[in-house]
């Protein structure tokens, strides 16, 4: 989705302007290159340019903010130290800033932040405070702690100095590229899109400004429809780094004035970028990292083409067993795959008509089991050339072939959850039909199933479980239970209470064809 920006007045763009000019980050942060991205290139039809943030010593542009930022205290704030509450790359970059010129930094992460990003944090200098299960608990006790020990609490992205410091990105892409025609910036909290179009638009006005969102961590959007920055209700953890319920309210505001649009993208086109990206430069790009090269790619779809555009690659530091989840998805993200329910007669020689059917398309995944029906439900994956059109011509070529399909390509809960338990229904089981399907979203650590099922309790009997570890910050959970009438009131009382994120999933096509 696209949505173009309301245009406010600016608020000392020129000063923005020379301070960028001036910011004395050199001593420690990097000028990073710009790679061009051949392959990408000749298959978009336009100039594709990637500005390699991962470059920096702590593989993030998060160093440039925090080490304008610390440049910038009083001496007395030096003696006192700084502390910040992150999850992930600002704590890496405050800690590193810290030691280089010689302040204490105490971070405070989520007791669920992957090892990766603790230990580097603890290698760079800074202590280690763990928290809580998520980024809001752990920055309500930086605020304690910061009030209660006299330290200067270093904002992640809403901050003058911070955005000052991330505007040098745009400095050095102008240098590199001075007539570039878009430039996509991925947004979180909006310090990194803020810093770099308020530079880049007094500089290079012709210059497209795009700020690219993952779907579910939307808040830019929300603030736009909004006319201010407002609350998200939850946020989505795949792409942890831009993992933001609220835009900043000093970024808001350069970003009304000197951005032109916003896109947003999804989990899968997001896994597509990053597959893209390792294959260009060897380099595997964390989600929020990748996220701006997603959205130049769904800007390229609709776009007329020879264009020379950049994206900012603003992080790679991945929590290495997630490349499982990216790599199952990034297919789909490049519209190469197609997840199809299909129906066929339960008689010999039933799947070598559907093969011949789809012609010399391959097969990725088969699943089915045996019920004793005249008719059978398949569940298939089917590789395609990269096109929605192609996906629409195998859908009617099947139904041409006398075929009852669903397309389940872009049904998450298929993707997430069904695929991997395809084999049986419980009708006869689950007395009443009395069965409701939830999913569920929850901080991931260890015991955090156990605390899980511990929390649901056992007052309801669970008909379906479905829960695989990706090896990232979030578990997710596919639960089923047989839930009559009289106990409805109190079983969705109970989830309220609960605290995680949930969603019904009773009515999902996915599941009524497979699993009910």
């Amino acid at each position: 989705m696209t949505e173009t920006l309301k245009k406010t007045s600016p608020q000392t763009p020129l000063d923005y302007l020379r301070r960028i000019l001036l910011a004395p980050i050199y001593d420690l942060a990097v000028e990073t290159e710009l790679t061009t991205l051949s392959k990408l290139s000749l298959r978009l039809n336009n100039q594709i340019y990637l500005k390699r943030e991962d470059q920096q010593p702590v593989h993030s542009f998060k160093l440039r903010g925090a080490y304008n930022k610390l440049n910038s205290l009083t001496e007395e704030q030096c003696i006192h130290g700084v502390i910040a509450a992150s999850a992930g790359n600002h704590a890496q970059g405050l800690a590193l800033a810290a030691k280089k010129l010689g302040i204490k930094a105490t971070i405070v992460m989520p007791k669920t932040t992957p090892d990766i990003k603790v230990d580097n944090v603890r290698r760079f200098g800074g202590e280690v405070r763990l928290v809580g299960n998520s980024f809001n608990e752990a920055q309500a006790a930086a605020v304690e702690y910061a009030k209660a020990e006299n330290k200067t609490l270093i904002h992640p992205f809403d901050d003058v100095e911070v955005i000052i410091g991330q505007g040098t990105v745009a400095k050095e892409l102008l240098q590199q590229l001075p007539h570039a025609d878009v430039v996509f910036i991925p947004v979180g909290g909006g310090g990194l899109l803020a810093g770099m179009a308020v530079y880049l638009k007094q500089l290079s006005p012709n210059t497209r400004i795009i700020g690219v969102e993952a779907e579910d961590s939307a808040c830019l959007k929300a603030a736009l429809a909004a006319g201010k920055p407002v609350d998200l209700e939850q946020v989505g953890l795949f792409a942890d780094g831009v993992a933001v319920k609220r835009i900043g309210e000093n970024t808001f505001g350069l970003i009304q004035e000197f951005c032109d649009e916003v896109i947003t993208v999804s989990t899968d086109e997001i896994c597509t970028s990053i597959k893209d990206i390792f294959e260009e430069t060897r380099v595997i790009a964390e989600p929020a990292g990748a996220l701006s090269l997603a959205g130049l790619q769904k800007y390229t779809q609709n776009s007329k083409g020879n264009e020379s555009l950049a994206a900012i690659l603003s992080g790679a530091n991945m929590n290495f067993h997630t490349l499982r989840y990216v790599s199952e998805r990034c297919e789909l993200g490049e519209k190469k795959e197609a997840i199809l329910a299909v129906t066929i007669p339960e008689e010999k020689g039933s799947f070598k008509n559907f093969c011949q059917a789809i012609g010399n398309r391959t097969i990725t995944e088969f699943n089915y089991r045996y019920s004793g029906k005249p008719s059978a439900e398949i569940f298939v994956g089917i590789r395609l050339g990269g096109s929605v059109q192609e996906r629409q011509q195998l859908l009617q070529g099947l139904v041409k072939s006398n075929y009852q399909v669903r397309d389940f390509t872009d049904n998450e809960l298929a993707k997430l959850h069904v695929r991997y338990m395809i084999g049986g229904k419980s009708a006869n089981s689950v007395e009443k039909n009395d069965e409701r399907l939830f999913s569920f979203e929850f901080p991931e650590h260890p015991g955090a199933l156990e605390k899980f099922l511990a929390a649901m309790g056992e007052h309801w009997n669970i008909t379906l479980f479905h829960y695989r570890n990706h090896g990232a910050a979030f578990g997710q959970v596919l639960a089923g239970f047989n839930l009559d009438k009289s106990q409805q009131g109190e079983f969705f009382q109970h989830l309220e209470t609960l605290g995680y994120q949930w969603q019904e999933e009773t009515d999902n096509l996915a599941y009524q064809t497979f699993l009910n």
